[in-house]
């Protein structure tokens, strides 16, 4: 799905972003709700980038990727973590682009997002290759969800690589 989000385009550099695990959720401007067998989404176009919350039996789970104003934590290259029963991956990698190579790989994501029947994409006011896009699947027990936020005046393409499956049961001791 793709929309064009009414809004002024706020968070405008890639160091701008900040990550968040287990915050409530924020305001949206375009959501998308997708259901991956047993575990429900909610893929969420902020203001300011992105939130998805996933909820299965085994409980809930929040992730942003926004300007958050006051957050410590700044775009991590990777986190592994628990969360309840769940093992929780992030991955983020930011590639600098020349203006050609941007506003291709921006025409190639959001046309695979918004074909695709789990993608939700906003084009920012201002520039058509402004944008945030998500997309989630399931994969082996697990359920993933990739993004990319686009800075075109910069020639920045953020990327991350979300995982949550359920922890592996540790085998009976003898």
């Amino acid at each position: 799905m793709l929309t064009t989000l009414k809004t002024v385009y706020t968070d405008t550099r890639a160091e701008d972003l900040a990550w968040a695990l287990g915050r409530e959720p924020l305001p949206a401007l375009a959501t998308l709700d997708v259901e991956l067998a047993d575990a429900k989404l909610q893929l969420r176009l902020l203001g300011a980038s992105h939130q998805v919350i996933l909820e299965e039996e085994q409980g809930s789970c929040s992730e942003t990727v926004a300007c958050i104003p006051g957050s410590s934590t700044p775009l991590p290259l990777g986190v592994s973590k628990r969360v309840g029963d769940w093992e929780y991956e992030f991955a983020a990698r930011v590639e600098t682009l020349s203006r050609g190579q941007f506003a291709g790989r921006a025409q190639e994501l959001l046309a695979l997002v918004t074909e695709h029947p789990h993608g939700l994409a906003g084009v920012f006011p201002g520039s058509p290759h402004a944008f945030t896009a998500l997309l989630a699947q399931r994969h082996e027990g697990s359920v993933m969800w990739r993004t990319w936020h686009a800075y075109p005046q910069d020639g920045q393409l953020v990327a991350t690589r979300s995982k949550v499956g359920v922890r592996a049961a540790l085998p009976a001791q003898r």
